[in-house]
């Protein structure tokens, strides 16, 4: 599905019900600029579908040493994390990424 920018702007909730049908394409002046995916397919795309429940669960998770950094906006944008031995957790507009490197 194609929808410009402006329609995102005015109705962001039918944007993200549509990615449940596949990904949305955002256009701005009539090309293509944005993705928008489910959370499901950005994990298949990446690989990264680890949860901080199924980190905690392993076996060794108690000699599993946690380092908590607050990430913020750079420049309007997520700042990019790998995903292998990150996960990311965003509560109350705050992102978290939880390390076990």
């Amino acid at each position: 599905m194609n929808i410009s920018s402006r329609e995102f702007n005015q109705d962001t909730s039918a944007a993200k019900k549509a990615t449940h049908q596949g990904p949305v394409i955002i256009t701005e002046r009539g090309r293509p600029a944005h993705v928008l995916l489910s959370i499901e397919e950005y994990q298949k795309l990446t690989g990264c579908q680890t949860s901080i429940v199924e980190l905690l669960a392993m076996p060794n998770a108690a000699e599993i040493e946690f380092a908590l950094s607050p990430a913020g906006l750079f420049h309007g944008r997520w700042a990019k994390t790998e995903c292998t031995g990150v996960v990311s957790i965003r509560v109350r507009s705050r992102h978290w990424l939880f390390s076990t490197r």
